[in-house]
């Protein structure tokens, strides 16, 4: 097990991003449609195609998913992927046509230090297609990469994520997460990740938690509090595993998952989120659908946390004037 969503076969991670923007994208790509639903809690979401994964409408699987900066400017990222695929042929069959499935979500980092005057266009959609092209089953960048490259929270510089785990003896379940969250993922000023209680050898600093909680560390940490508006700030997670799920159990899925947003950030689901939660099944694991539902949700919220500590914990600080320092520029390794 590498740790990363990558664990789950049929899945590819690419990344592109721009060092003087400051941000970038990710591409997830599935070798096979795979069906797919999401859960949204933040009160300012920014997504493409949305509602083709809601219970009531048509479309099952997808062919892949587009995660980016830019705000509203980033779902151009998705033609960009989408393109990609449909060089490679795939899409969903009508007629002699096919069209690439490939919704999407983005975060708001237009105020991160980065020069985000591009001109007429925005690059979005290049980095969709550099992304795709970019894309391996097998390792691939944290921290600065990706939808993460710009991405921040209330104290410290955010970024990408991923985690992973077996449940239920042999089926797997793993995360990643663009960390850009209107509150803390650390307690109080301190090192410990309110994610401590979930975290596995070690991989975001092994700092536990403190021995007692002060009033002050429990005081809300809120990222812009005196200018801050709907939409600058948003954490997204894509939850695969290889259990056989229909879509209103991947749709389950994802409301389980949700719950690692909380164990994680501190606050999380604010108006001032745009916090979403995809869900994928790429296998043909056989699970109870209750109880083993169930169970596999506790782990996927758990791998959820830990994939968003580990976003914050590989970020780097940008090299802007009052940017964000980073975990590791403040406690260390």
């Amino acid at each position: 097990m590498k740790n990363l969503l990558t664990d789950i076969e049929g899945i590819k991670v690419g990344h592109a991003h721009d060092e003087t923007l400051a941000s970038g994208a990710t591409a997830i790509l599935f070798d096979t449609p795979a069906v797919a639903a999401l859960d949204i809690r933040g009160g300012g979401p920014g997504t493409r195609d949305s509602a083709l994964l809601d219970l009531a409408n048509t479309v099952e699987r997808i062919d892949g998913l587009a995660l980016s900066g830019g705000s509203a400017f980033g779902l151009e990222t998705g033609g960009g992927v989408q393109a990609w695929l449909a060089e490679q042929g795939r899409g969903f069959a009508i007629g002699d046509a096919r069209v690439p499935i490939v919704p999407g979500a983005v975060v708001f980092d237009l105020l991160n230090g980065g020069n985000k005057k591009w001109g007429r266009f925005a690059p979005y959609r290049d980095f969709g297609f550099t992304a795709a092209t970019n894309a391996t089953d097998g390792m691939f960048a944290l921290g600065n990469a990706g939808a993460g490259y710009g991405g921040t929270t209330a104290n410290l510089k955010g970024g990408l994520g991923s985690a992973s785990a077996t449940t239920l003896g042999s089926i797997k379940v793993a995360a990643l997460a663009v960390v850009n969250a209107v509150g803390s993922v650390t307690v109080g000023d301190g090192p410990w990740f309110w994610s401590a209680p979930f975290e596995q050898n070690g991989e975001f600093g092994g700092r536990g938690l403190p021995q007692s909680f002060t009033p002050d560390m429990l005081a809300p940490r809120l990222k812009g509090a005196d200018r801050a508006g709907a939409g600058e700030n948003t954490t997204l997670v894509v939850v695969a595993t290889d259990a056989a799920l229909t879509k209103p159990q991947a749709r389950r899925l994802a409301m389980l998952a949700q719950t690692g947003f909380a164990r994680a950030i501190y606050p999380a689901h604010a108006p001032l989120d745009g916090d979403i939660v995809f869900a994928v099944s790429l296998g043909d694991k056989p699970i109870d659908p209750l109880y083993g539902l169930t169970q596999l949700g506790m782990e996927a919220a758990n791998v959820v946390a830990r994939a968003i500590a580990r976003g914050v914990y590989e970020g780097r600080a940008l090299p802007f004037a009052d940017a964000l320092p980073a975990w590791r520029d403040r406690y260390g390794d």
